[in-house]
């Protein structure tokens, strides 16, 4: 028997969301690192109009594009200047590719051969979870928040990996698909809460303190997926965690490349909400809806 799809919204393509441990009939639709810049400093970043800044790094050619994100991509691999501006950057750059299917090949062709294999991850990681969900009619009831420092956030990654044995990079996938590291405080439509977006009812089994606590809500993720057989089947855990082929895929991808590359983890962390209407897609951000 199949447990429900929980659909919370759209981040980079679309917030997947969290799992109900117990059966139903039917399915529903619906890492060490450098310290990231200080959410506050993230959080005066970006303001204004939420469609308007969603198409503010659009480019009209895959070859612009490219060279666009190979810079972005090499400026986070090295170190150099601000990491929450490339990271914005790439991000969009993927965005465009996963809503531009016939940019990918001459996009990532045309980048150097090193940043191909991440970025085939992250977009097909985009196109998988962008085909999980529809444009909704309006924007979602959230607040968008400043996310916990990316240091105090590895830490409880790594706890979790410490008492779980599940690789971090999973943990921090979850946590970037599902809620964009803690920037979305609001409530599913299917009723899931927190960081993790964790079901009262799955909370209740498998959670420990509080559900919007970022430290309990990521050991409760490890616990349920280990419950759920990780980490020897870790494809198992993930899908028990969100009933879909798709999101298990994205998270990972996601997963691979933190592992590959140390520094991917500081730009997810710099990834902004994005969510999908019917009007075009808006960028939620921090401080979002400041009224």
């Amino acid at each position: 028997m199949l447990r429900p799809v929980r659909v919370f919204g759209a981040v980079l393509v679309l917030l997947a969301a969290c799992s109900d441990p117990e059966p139903i009939t039917s399915a529903s639709p619906g890492p060490t690192v450098a310290p990231s810049p200080t959410p506050a400093a993230t959080a005066t970043a970006v303001t204004g109009d939420p469609f308007g800044l969603a198409t503010r790094y659009d480019l009209d050619d895959p070859a612009e594009l490219a060279q666009r994100l190979a810079q972005a991509e090499e400026s986070i691999r090295a170190g150099r200047g601000d990491i929450a501006e490339h990271a914005r950057m790439q991000q969009a750059a993927y965005r465009q590719l996963v809503r531009t299917p016939e940019w990918r090949a001459p996009a990532i062709d045309a980048l150097p051969g090193e940043l191909r294999p991440v970025a085939r991850a992250n977009v097909e990681a985009g196109a998988e979870l962008r085909a999980l969900t529809e444009p909704r009619t309006g924007l979602p009831p959230w607040k968008i928040v400043a996310p916990p420092p990316s240091d105090e956030l590895r830490g409880h990654y790594a706890a979790a990996e410490g008492e779980f044995g599940i690789d971090w990079t999973y943990l921090a996938a979850i946590h970037l698909v599902e809620t964009r590291m803690g920037r979305i405080r609001g409530t599913s439509t299917a009723g899931a809460e927190g960081p993790m977006q964790f079901l009262p009812s799955t909370w209740a089994r498998w959670g420990r303190g509080d559900i919007e606590n970022p430290r309990d809500a990521i050991l409760a993720a490890g616990r349920y997926l280990r419950g759920h057989g990780a980490p020897n089947d870790i494809k198992s855990a993930l899908f028990a965690y969100n009933h879909s082929n798709r999101y298990v895929r994205a998270i990972t991808l996601y997963a691979q490349v933190m592992r590959d590359e140390p520094r991917a983890y500081l730009s997810y962390y710099n990834w902004d909400v994005y969510y999908r209407t019917t009007k075009g897609d808006a960028l939620l951000y921090i401080g979002w809806p400041d009224r």
